[in-house]
């Protein structure tokens, strides 16, 4: 009785736990292997390593916007730069001020100088190795003497209320901030008698302040004496309110911003460092000389030839890179091209050369340098600057490809239509403008040799220029309008000064 009795509780026993575990939730099993998903926040990191220019800023603008689009939390901008042009700054300080729906963070390892430390004030949060350092955000323009120098005050003023301004919007003293744009002013703090608060205080603050007298001033702070721009370090920035906290290793980045790790790097691309290379000075120059010499080239052989494909190449270069600057629009392409229709009509179909031509190439020169600014007219001393170089950019540019075309002239002969820009050879002639026959024929240009009537034979497409032998002589000419192709039989039906006009026998 008592075995079964046993066996009995032992088999109930075993049914109970059986009936539990099939009343228990899946779920609840679940949980007990499954971990808890991260609740931390998705960030990327955005490097600043180059100074505030039209091109880096237009690339950082899109950088942000691509992250903000893929619904991140946080953007951390890895920033050491020497700062840059006013203009570009200020629009990236109103592009993270305006940004309601993304933590910006500044992250400083090493020197957020000038704009950069604009740039910095405008993020939600700034965190920065004890040892970097932020400030020092001058006006200075490029004097005419070719020397950097104070900026004029209406400059010094716009930057100054923009520094105080975007302080306050992100919670830092406005102070402090003016004082990294104004090197005259004195900082100081100052206590409250009763609340025993404490302020920085600018002299030119402390003099307005109706409330003096409820304040104990104090000695002015180290880094806003007279004559000095306001910069410091991490260690020190925290402690004056500044910057947020400070970080030895970018380890930490985890836990300080409550950010996954490891944390996505949007590092430049590779056409974004061809952009780079090609909207430098020298590059600019060199694609405009060797466009415009190809250019010439392809006019000696008409048709799509190598000079053209060449000359192509640099200017197509030349606009995606402005293109990818924020500089150029389709407006400067047009305007380009309409000079080169402008040109072509000249060369080709008006006699002489006047209004077309010199409006020709006054639309090519002007749209390259539209196509390097941002602001066309300029509204301070620093776009009056830039655009000097601009200019002188496309100016010298101008001038070297001239050069380069005297000397080419000397080797590919006479270039259809430019021929009338430069000094020809003298024309043996008599009185009723016959070829003198003692002359020696052979000094001769072919315009020369050939008359009204001669026929020869196009060895190069006649598109409407080319070339053509007549004899043993070579003849660079001009159909009526008409294609003609290479092989061809064709007459010369008339000549004007060095243009040999020719017609396809048929």
């Amino acid at each position: 009785m008592t075995g079964i009795n046993m066996a009995s509780r032992t088999l109930l026993y075993w049914l109970m736990l059986a009936m539990v575990g099939v009343m228990m939730p899946v779920p609840a099993l679940s949980q007990v292997f499954k971990s808890e998903p991260s609740s931390r926040r998705r960030a990327v990191i955005i490097e600043l390593h180059e100074d505030l220019n039209p091109l880096s800023g237009s690339i950082l603008k899109r950088k942000f916007e691509q992250a903000v689009a893929s619904g991140v939390d946080v953007v951390i901008f890895d920033i050491n730069s020497p700062g840059g042009r006013v203009d570009v700054t200020f629009e990236l300080m109103d592009m993270l001020l305006e940004a309601d729906n993304v933590e910006t963070v500044a992250m400083i390892q090493r020197d957020a100088i000038s704009g950069a430390a604009l740039f910095a004030l405008a993020c939600d949060k700034i965190i920065m190795k004890p040892g970097a350092r932020m400030g020092d955000a001058g006006v200075i323009v490029l004097g005419m003497s070719g020397e950097f120098r104070y900026a004029e005050a209406k400059s010094r003023s716009m930057v100054a209320q923009k520094a105080r301004d975007t302080a306050a919007a992100t919670g830092r003293p406005p102070v402090l901030a003016e004082k990294m744009t104004d090197k005259d002013m004195i900082v100081f703090t100052a206590t409250n008698k009763e609340s025993g608060e404490e302020r920085f205080f600018s002299d030119k603050e402390w003099e307005a302040f109706e409330e003096a007298e409820n304040w104990d001033r104090g000695k002015p702070i180290r880094e806003g004496g007279k004559e000095m721009f306001f910069i410091a370090n991490g260690k020190r920035l925290v402690e004056m309110g500044v910057a947020d906290q400070t970080f030895d290793s970018s380890d930490q980045l985890g836990e300080i911003l409550d950010v996954d790790m490891p944390i996505e790097v949007l590092s430049p691309t590779w056409a974004e460092g061809i952009a780079r290379f090609l909207n430098t000075g020298w590059m600019t120059f060199f694609l405009i000389v060797i466009g415009l010499i190809a250019l010439v080239v392809e006019l000696t052989a008409p048709g799509i030839s190598v000079g053209g494909l060449m000359s192509l190449l640099c200017f197509s270069l030349f606009f995606w890179s402005r293109f990818a600057a924020g500089t150029s629009g389709w407006l400067e392409v047009i305007l380009f091209a309409l000079g080169l229709v402008f040109i072509a009509c000249e060369l080709f179909v008006i006699p002489g050369f006047g209004i077309a031509g010199l409006g020709g190439i006054g639309l090519v020169l002007g749209s390259l340098v539209m196509a390097s600014r941002r602001v066309l007219i300029p509204e301070n001393s620093e776009q009056l600057g830039t655009l000097g170089y601009d200019v002188l950019t496309v100016v010298g540019a101008f001038t070297i490809f001239l050069v380069a075309l005297f000397f080419l002239s000397q080797y590919i002969g006479e270039i259809p239509g430019l021929s009338r820009l430069t000094l020809q050879p003298p024309v043996v002639a008599g009185v009723d403008g016959a070829v003198d026959d003692s002359a020696d024929l052979s000094a001769l240009p072919g315009w020369q040799r050939v008359q009204i009537g001669d026929v020869g034979e196009a060895v190069s497409p006649l598109r409407p220029s080319g070339r053509i032998q007549v004899g043993d002589v070579l003849v660079d000419v001009a159909t009526e309008g008409d294609f003609v192709d290479s092989g061809t039989q064709v007459r010369v039906i008339g000549k004007q000064g060095a243009r040999v006009v020719v017609r396809a026998i048929t």
